[in-house]
């Protein structure tokens, strides 16, 4: 071990990359490991949503802030990465739109009426493709192809066996999805890991313009993408199967044709699945694993993976550069279960 050896990022998903190139961008010595395998990063609409999920989820104000405040870093973040963020207006129709209103506007969110829906300017949006392949680009030849099947603690920090070889690490930071627990973890953060519940989420890709901004409703959202517009999406808990379900890809399609209001056309749709994480309070697991140096976790965002990436890389790099943690530090620290 020398005082060369990069904090090794395992995971290239969102998490994973966020947290690399915030350290990156401290001239930080990093290294990302990923396997290669489905990544549910880009199974999503690349929703920066604090208002709609806020009220969607009707959550608490200290929640609704977390979120707001993972907002706010994605400008900067943005504009760094070389990645594209778009302002778009984001309505909701159907259902209890009064009910809906009143939940954005006692989070502090912006909300208006717009003839049968409410729309917020409050929630922005990525391309998963485009903000993944921005950051990959930026790290270059830090991100390598890899599975990593052993850790294992050293004097100084940490080695990893990838493939054929070993790595030396200063820390490890593990943004490993809702996977299972490498070889050799101390048990706190196995425990940490094993109870992170898997999500079975369902999208639909279509081929066809059908809004020009963000439209929810009861049961699904409907989103312009570059390849057309995306529809889903389905929260599924317990589950890792990865086939597409035809009854859920019924279910999203009827539920997003009500809310933009209008009869079902045949639509050229490619469905998919990825498999999120999440912890018992739904927030991620972002921090120092307890009790164990040099070893970080980036991991469980439930479905606002997202819009809390640049705020999970922040709160990871500082642990590891021993700053102050901050508010929103401690609402992640995996120490709180």
């Amino acid at each position: 071990m020398t005082s060369s050896s990069p904090i090794v990022i395992v995971g290239a998903g969102v998490l994973g990359l966020c947290t690399a190139f915030e350290l990156h961008r401290r001239g930080r010595a990093v290294l990302v490991v990923d396997s290669g395998g489905l990544n549910a990063s880009l199974v999503a609409a690349g929703m920066i949503a604090p208002a709609m999920e806020s009220a969607i989820d009707d959550v608490s104000v200290d929640r609704a802030r977390l979120f707001r405040a993972g907002r706010d870093l994605w400008p900067a973040f943005a504009t760094a990465a070389d990645i594209a963020l778009a302002h778009r207006p984001a309505e909701w129709r159907g259902g209890d739109v009064q009910a809906m209103e009143a939940r954005l506007r006692a989070l502090g969110f912006d909300a208006r009426r717009d003839g049968a829906g409410v729309t917020t300017n409050d929630d922005h949006q990525v391309e998963p493709t485009q903000a993944l392949a921005a950051l990959r680009q930026a790290l270059g030849e830090a991100v390598v192809a890899g599975m990593v099947t052993t850790i294992a603690r050293t004097d100084g920090g940490w080695r990893l066996e990838v493939s054929d070889r070993w790595l030396d690490a200063e820390g490890v930071v593990l943004a490993t999805g809702a996977g299972d627990a490498i070889a050799g973890l101390p048990e706190t953060a196995r425990r940490l890991i094993a109870d992170i519940e898997p999500i079975r989420g369902q999208i639909g890709m279509a081929a066809g313009h059908l809004v020009d901004h963000v439209v929810r409703g009861p049961g699904a959202y409907v989103t312009p993408m570059a390849s057309g517009a995306a529809i889903g999406a389905t929260m599924e808990p317990g589950r890792r199967d990865t086939a597409p379900d035809a009854e859920a890809s019924e279910r999203l399609t009827q539920a997003a044709w009500a809310a933009l209001g209008r009869s079902p056309e045949p639509l050229s749709i490619e469905w998919r699945v990825g498999i999120r994480g999440a912890t018992a309070d739904g927030l991620p697991l972002a921090g120092a694993a307890p009790g164990e140096e040099g070893l970080y976790l980036a991991l469980a965002p439930r479905r606002n993976g997202w819009l809390l990436g640049p705020l999970v890389g922040a709160v990871v790099a500082d642990a590891i550069e021993g700053r102050t943690a901050s508010p929103h530090a401690r609402a992640l620290d995996p120490g709180r279960f």
